[in-house]
């Protein structure tokens, strides 16, 4: 696999699997690429909230506005710039608020083969 260079025009944002919020989730390098994580962007809308157990390792980038990550040991604030890693196997609850959030994420292993099967 060769370096590549992706920007967010690059992505097909599609509803995250398995929910109804409009939170909308684009991979850019996954399984069918034969590389060993997935990549891509993800948009949550204001307002929104997804909770549900890490199927994989999950590592997210706040590029735009803020999110919360809540778990049973508390709640996380993430704004520009902040990473946020939530592992496997880990029941998470992410929200926004008023402004919504662009993200980047890396998983390991991929997230679309995890939640098929």
């Amino acid at each position: 696999m060769k370096a590549q260079k992706f920007s967010l025009a690059d992505a097909k944002l599609e509803r995250s699997p398995g929910q109804k919020a409009d939170i909308f989730v684009g991979n850019l390098i996954d399984e069918k690429d034969g590389g060993p994580v997935t990549i891509g962007y993800g948009r949550y809308a204001p307002d929104q909230s997804l909770t549900e157990t890490m199927a994989v390792h999950d590592t997210m980038i706040v590029l735009e506005g803020r999110l919360f990550v809540s778990t049973s040991d508390g709640t996380v604030t993430a704004g520009q710039g902040d990473i946020v890693y939530m592992p496997k196997g880990e029941a998470v609850t992410i929200t926004t608020e008023g402004e919504g959030a662009l993200t980047a994420y890396v998983t390991h292993l991929h997230w679309t083969e995890a939640h098929e099967g």
